[in-house]
C-alpha cells in the first residue's frame, strides 16, 4: 500500500518535472536573442570596416570604364586587420573573419590575436576549443560542464538540446537556418562542436557607398544559452527533489494514517472470524479516531456486536423452542401411557381429547415458530413503501364490525392529521403491518368485556406517526409490562382454554416493527385516581414524505 501511495503521488510530479526539463521554446528564445545580439555586433563591425578600411580599387583606377568583380572600392588588408583586432578585443569569446566578395580571406581576428598576443597566450577559437575558464564575459567555466550535475542533467535530457530547431517563422532558430532575419540577411549558422559546445555564426556585408566590398563573419559560442538552461534545469531539479521529498513524507504519513490502520482492521476482522470465542475486538485506538477510519472501525465493531447479539438470540430461541415443544410432547406421552393402563372408556376419551389439544397446540406452535424464523429473512429483503393509515384502519374496523359476534366489543376510530394533500402515511410493509394490527386487535378482543369498545387511534408526532390500540380490559400487571413481548410469554384471560396461543404473537409484532425502524410498547390506561381503565399498545413508525 505504501508503494502504491508513493507511486500515485509522485508519478504526476515526475512527468511534470521531466516535461519542464525539455525547455526547447525557452532555448529558442535565448538563441534568438543571441543571434540578434551577434548580428548587431556584426553590423557594427561591418559599418566600421566599410568606413575606415576601404580604398579605391587599383584596377579600377588604371582601367576606367571596365567593370571588375570588386567594383570601384576594395577592403584594404593593411587597414582591415588592425581595425578588426581593435574591434574584437572587447569580445574575446567572439571570432571575426573578413572575406572579399570573391571569397578570399582578408583578415582573421584569431590570427591577429596570435600575432599580437601578450605573454600567456591568446584566447582559443570558440569552434575549436572550450572557452577559457572564468572569462571576462562571465560564462560558465568548462570544468562546470563536466560536473556530476551537468552530466546528470545531460543524461536526463538526452539529445534534446541537439534536436533540430524550429523552422523559419517560429519563435526561435533552426540548425543552419535563420533566426529573426529578413529577406536581405543571411541566415545564421548554429551548430555544436564535438565537445558539445554551442557555436553561433552570422554574416553581414561590408558596404561602402552602396557597394558590397566584403563580408564579415562573426562566430561566438552560445555559452550563455547553455548556462541559462543549466541554471533553470538545476533550479527545476532542486525544486523537484524537494517536492519529491515532501511527497515521500506525505505518502509515509498517509501510509501511517490510512494503510496501516486498514491492515489492523483487516487483522481484527480475521481474528473475529477465526476465534472460537469473542476475544477479537477492534483496537480502541482506531475506535477513538474521528475520521473515516474511525467510522469504519466503529462500524466493524458494531457489526460484530450485532452478530454476537443475533447469535445469542438464536441460541435463546432454540432453547425456548425446545422447552415449548417439550411440554406438549411430555403431556402427549403421559396421556398415551396412562390410556394403556386403564380400561375406563370415559377416561380414555378424556385422555384422547388432551392428546388432540396438545397436537393442535404443537401445530400452532410449529406454525408460529416457522413464521418467526422466516421473518428476519423476509424483512431484510423487502423494501418499505408508503402505506396510508386511514384506509387501513378503516378496513380493519369494517371487517371486525361485519364479523363480530353479539357479545364482542366494537371498534371506534380516532384519526388526526390526515388532510387532503397531506395524507397520514408511514413507511412500512402493508401485509406485515396488518399482521401486527390484527394481532393487537385480537388481544384487545380477548381482554375486553362484552359489548365493550376498542379504540384505534392514529396521529402524527413530528417525523413519526403514532398508532395506538386501546381496550377496556383489566390492563397489564405492572411487573409484566416489560415481559409481554418476550417469546412464548402468554398471559391470557381465565375464560380461554390453555394452549390456544403460542406466546409468539407480541414477540413477532415487536420484531416486525423494529425491522421497520419503529418502536412498540405497552402501557395501562388510567383515570385521574390511578385506576386502570384498560391496556394500550402504541406503535411509532417513520412518516412517509408527501
Amino acid at each position: 500500500m505504501m508503494r502504491r501511495i508513493l507511486l500515485v503521488n509522485t508519478l504526476p510530479l515526475i512527468v511534470f518535472g521531466l516535461t519542464l526539463l525539455f525547455l526547447n521554446q525557452f532555448r529558442n528564445s535565448l538563441l534568438d536573442a543571441e543571434v540578434n545580439a551577434l548580428r548587431e555586433q556584426a553590423k557594427i563591425y561591418a559599418g566600421a570596416l566599410g568606413q575606415s578600411a576601404v580604398s579605391i580599387n587599383p584596377a579600377a583606377r588604371n582601367r576606367r570604364g571596365v567593370t571588375f568583380p570588386g567594383g570601384a572600392y576594395v577592403l584594404e588588408p593593411s587597414l582591415t586587420r588592425p581595425l578588426l583586432l581593435r574591434l574584437s578585443e572587447p569580445s574575446p569569446m567572439a571570432d571575426a573573419r573578413v572575406y572579399a566578395p570573391d571569397g578570399q580571406l582578408i583578415a582573421d581576428s584569431y590570427q591577429e590575436k596570435l600575432a599580437h598576443r601578450p605573454a600567456g597566450g591568446p584566447p582559443v577559437p570558440p569552434d575549436q576549443q572550450t572557452p577559457p575558464a572564468e572569462s571576462v564575459t562571465g560564462h560558465q567555466p568548462a570544468q562546470a560542464r563536466n560536473s556530476f550535475l551537468h552530466r546528470f542533467l545531460d543524461s536526463l535530457v538526452g539529445g534534446a538540446d541537439d534536436s533540430p530547431l524550429p523552422s523559419d517563422g517560429d519563435s526561435g532558430s533552426r540548425r543552419g537556418g535563420d533566426v529573426g532575419h529578413d529577406d536581405t540577411e543571411a541566415p545564421p549558422y548554429i551548430r555544436r562542436t564535438r565537445d558539445h559546445t554551442l557555436v553561433i555564426t552570422v554574416a553581414e556585408p561590408v558596404i561602402h557607398d552602396g557597394q558590397t566590398v566584403g563580408v564579415i563573419q562573426l562566430t561566438r559560442t552560445g555559452e550563455v544559452v547553455d548556462t541559462s538552461l543549466f541554471k533553470i534545469r538545476s533550479s527545476i531539479l532542486s525544486l523537484f527533489l524537494l517536492a519529491m521529498a515532501i511527497m515521500a513524507m506525505l505518502s509515509w504519513y498517509l501510509s501511517l494514517t490510512i494503510a496501516r490502520p486498514l491492515l489492523r482492521l483487516a487483522g481484527s476482522a480475521h481474528v473475529m472470524r477465526e476465534s472460537s470465542g469473542r476475544t477479537g475486538t477492534v483496537p480502541s485506538v482506531l475506535l477513538g479516531r474521528r475520521d473515516e477510519i474511525g467510522d469504519v472501525a466503529r462500524a466493524l465493531q458494531d457489526s460484530a456486536q450485532a452478530l454476537w447479539t443475533r447469535m445469542d438470540a438464536i441460541e435463546r430461541f432454540a432453547a425456548d423452542v425446545s422447552h415449548e415443544i417439550k411440554n406438549p410432547l411430555t403431556s402427549i406421552r403421559s396421556a398415551i401411557e396412562t390410556s394403556l393402563r386403564i380400561d375406563d372408556v370415559e377416561r380414555q376419551r378424556r385422555l384422547l381429547t388432551i392428546i388432540a389439544d396438545d397436537v393442535r397446540r404443537l401445530d400452532r406452535l410449529i406454525t408460529d415458530i416457522s413464521d418467526a424464523s422466516r421473518l428476519d429473512a423476509e424483512l431484510s429483503r423487502a423494501q418499505a413503501t408508503p402505506v396510508a393509515i386511514t384506509p387501513l384502519l378503516s378496513l380493519l374496523a369494517e371487517i371486525h364490525q361485519s364479523t363480530r359476534k353479539p357479545d364482542q366489543p366494537q371498534i371506534r376510530l380516532s384519526i388526526a392529521g390526515d388532510e387532503a394533500g397531506h395524507e397520514l402515511r408511514v413507511l412500512a410493509l402493508e401485509d406485515r403491518l396488518v399482521q401486527v394490527l390484527r394481532n393487537l386487535i385480537g388481544n384487545a378482543i380477548s381482554f375486553s368485556p362484552p359489548e365493550g369498545y376498542i379504540l384505534l387511534e392514529a396521529h402524527p408526532e413530528g417525523q413519526m406517526v403514532e398508532i395506538a390500540v386501546s381496550d377496556e380490559g383489566p390492563g397489564i400487571p405492572q411487573a409484566k409490562i416489560d415481559s409481554i413481548f418476550d417469546r412464548f410469554y402468554s398471559e391470557r384471560p381465565k375464560s380461554e382454554n390453555f394452549g390456544q396461543h403460542s406466546g409468539l404473537g407480541l414477540s413477532i409484532s415487536r420484531q416486525i416493527i423494529q425491522a421497520l425502524r419503529g418502536t412498540i410498547h405497552a402501557e395501562n390506561r388510567t383515570d385521574g385516581q390511578g385506576h386502570v381503565l384498560g391496556a394500550r399498545f402504541v406503535i411509532r413508525l417513520p412518516r412517509a414524505a408527501g
